[in-house]
């Protein structure tokens, strides 16, 4: 398959839990706190978004204007490893009021978008 042969494969032993409320955002930045060995092999990152949409910025410089842009709904899966692992990234906005309605109305989740980021160490 197209990414079996672009993507090694992980044993996630890593789960992060970041909760943004809709004034919330995180800067450009890289996820490079795992191993050596994993950074190395560019062992992906998986990352799943629940709650509202968010604009999430990626590329590989540190200029945001320069940035491609991709709006993260609730229920995808965003996945970068294998060359593209040490890419540069962003949350730049939450969009308030845009999570599913029947997500909000079986849970208890508060206005904002919750993201599980999962990785090997």
């Amino acid at each position: 398959s197209f990414l079996k042969n672009r993507l090694p494969s992980i044993s996630p032993d890593i789960c992060i839990v970041n909760f943004y409320s809709q004034t919330g955002r995180l800067g450009l930045h890289q996820d490079k706190d795992e191993s050596e060995d994993s950074l190395r092999r560019g062992l992906p990152v998986v990352s799943f978004s629940i709650g509202d949409s968010a604009q999430f910025l990626y590329g590989d410089h540190r200029d945001p204007d320069k940035a491609e842009k991709l709006q993260l709904e609730s229920g995808d899966v965003l996945i970068f490893g294998g060359p593209s692992r040490n890419v540069f990234h962003r949350v730049s906005a939450v969009h308030p009021n845009s999570a599913p309605n029947l997500l909000l109305q079986h849970t208890n989740l508060r206005p904002g978008r919750l993201y599980l980021t999962f990785r090997q160490y």
